[in-house]
């Protein structure tokens, strides 16, 4: 439990305390926008946002990450509100908890190490076009029943404010960074509409975020083997989901501020806070990169900003509520439009003639399935899968062999590059069996052997050998390979000293 808080760490208050309030007017119109669009009552969007936040601020594996009731994980329960309701929803939020703490327990969350840098550019710029993609539905309105463009003056108003609080955002920083050019911004825009009376959207429009506090609550669903099948994929989509969302931004935090964070504790801290969502009326959620993105250009470092969010989410629904809902539509578009241009790797454009052709084709096939079907698990692992494929192929033409003849007429092969199912036909084709002397030396000492595929295709070679009753020696070859080459056991010749030692990185 040493340092578990963070205790040692300086705190600049202000900042922190500043960046908090930012988030949380960013928070608000987002997780209510999420709520309604999955059919949830709004007040369960802010239960949420309050509940991750909190949790995850105080137990979470980095400081400065921002958690709440994220589009990314509530996109997977929409199918399960309109089939079963909200009852199953609350129950595969808390189910979805407890698959995320055992991640954690079990320390599973460094096989996020297995993604590469094109599916984070990927991940990065498919989640930036869906943040601006979704502003854009501000810009609407509803008649007769129907989604349509706002126009005339409307339409010029929103256009103006917005344009007025990126310009605040872009240009306020250049004359004091005392104070977050975000919240400027946000209280700018919703003076000039308060005192000149100007008609324009605001968080009201979008619903009520009065209420009381979350009150507690066992889902209502039959205790049975046919509700958990009901449940179990929807937990286990959103626990994927959100930890993948999770630890690549912990990863992208990580980058930002030149620290290291913990993605076990982080799996835990997630799991915990969607258990107590499941009991506490709150639609879950996970790390929400946009929000994150805000809280760290607004200089908070700490663990505080994210606890100011969160109870200043609180401290709304309870209390202020009134204010809140004046405020306009326009400045938290403006805001979340900057945080958009932000998360953007601009970076990889200018690298995209230095890339791979296949990085290349990685990167963007996972930006392209973020933003068209809004699943950054499913994302992320067809763009792990592809790499792992294009991998797999490079690493197989890799293998080469030295041949040579020694001075007592015995053949020596000198195995370089890894011996795997990719490489085995390759490897096969270096042998001359028929033309080979009566003694061949086959040596790994720069090779390793890797799975069955592997031992099946040096099996095959020293039986081809065995078959012209030709004697092979098979050098620096591990314990485990020994033991599985069995039809060669009696011609084998080990030298498991020389056997170089592989380790494992674990946290």
């Amino acid at each position: 439990m040493k340092n578990y808080f963070d205790f040692k760490q300086a705190v600049n208050y202000k900042t922190e305390i500043l960046a908090g309030l930012t988030v949380a007017m960013t928070m608000i119109p987002e997780s209510l926008s999420f709520a309604i669009l999955a059919g949830f009552p709004p007040l369960v969007g802010l239960y949420a946002a309050f509940i991750m936040g909190l949790v995850t601020a105080i137990l979470g594996g980095r400081p400065g990450m921002v958690s709440g009731g994220a589009g990314a994980t509530v996109i997977v329960l929409i199918a399960l509100m309109k089939s079963n309701g909200v009852e199953y929803v609350f129950a595969a939020v808390a189910l979805a908890g407890i698959l995320q703490i055992l991640v954690g327990v079990f320390k599973l969350g460094k096989f996020i190490r297995l993604v590469p840098q094109p599916v984070m550019f990927g991940f990065v710029n498919g989640l930036a076009v869906v943040i601006f993609m979704s502003q854009l539905e501000q810009f609407k309105t509803i008649v007769n029943g129907q989604s349509v463009w706002l126009s005339g003056s409307p339409m010029l108003v929103m256009l103006g404010l917005v344009a007025l609080t990126i310009g605040i955002v872009l240009i306020f920083p250049k004359v004091t960074k005392a104070v977050p050019a975000s919240l400027v911004a946000i209280i700018v825009v919703f003076a000039l509409v308060f005192f000149f009376g100007i008609e324009t959207k605001t968080v009201r429009d979008i619903a009520s975020v009065s209420g009381g506090f979350p009150p507690f609550h066992i889902p209502n669903i039959p205790i049975n083997f046919e509700t958990l099948q009901i449940i179990f994929p929807y937990a286990l989509i959103m626990a994927s989901v959100g930890l993948t969302e999770g630890l690549l931004t912990l990863n992208l935090v990580d980058e930002i501020t030149e620290t290291k964070g913990n993605g076990n504790r982080e799996c835990i801290a997630q799991g915990s806070a969607n258990i107590l969502n499941g009991f506490f009326f709150g639609m879950g959620g996970c790390p929400m990169i946009a929000q994150t993105l805000v809280n760290l250009s607004a200089g908070s470092r700490a663990r505080l900003s994210g606890i100011i969010a969160a109870l200043t989410i609180l401290g709304i629904i309870l209390f202020g509520a009134p204010i809140i809902e004046q405020l306009p539509m326009a400045a938290l578009v403006g805001v979340m439009i900057m945080v958009a241009i932000g998360t953007f790797e601009w970076a990889s454009f200018r690298i995209i003639n230095k890339m791979p052709k296949h990085d290349i084709f990685v990167g963007v096939l996972v930006a392209l399935i973020t933003i068209v079907l809004h699943n950054l698990a499913l994302a992320v692992l067809i763009g792990v899968i592809i790499s792992a494929l294009v991998f797999a192929w490079e690493s197989a033409k890799r293998i080469r062999a030295k041949k040579y003849i020694d001075e007592k007429g015995v053949k020596h092969y000198e195995i370089y590059g890894p011996l795997f199912f990719g490489s085995t036909t390759a490897f096969s084709e270096k042998f001359d069996v028929s033309n080979d002397p009566n003694e061949v030396i086959i040596d790994f000492k720069e090779s390793k052997i890797t799975d069955m595929s592997a031992i099946d295709a040096v099996n095959k070679i020293t039986e081809r050998y065995a078959k012209l009753n030709k004697k092979v020696h098979l050098r620096h070859l591990s314990a485990d390979c020994r033991t599985l080459l069995k039809n060669a056991d009696t011609v084998i010749e080990v030298n498991i000293l020389e056997d170089p030692t592989y380790k494992i990185v674990v946290d």
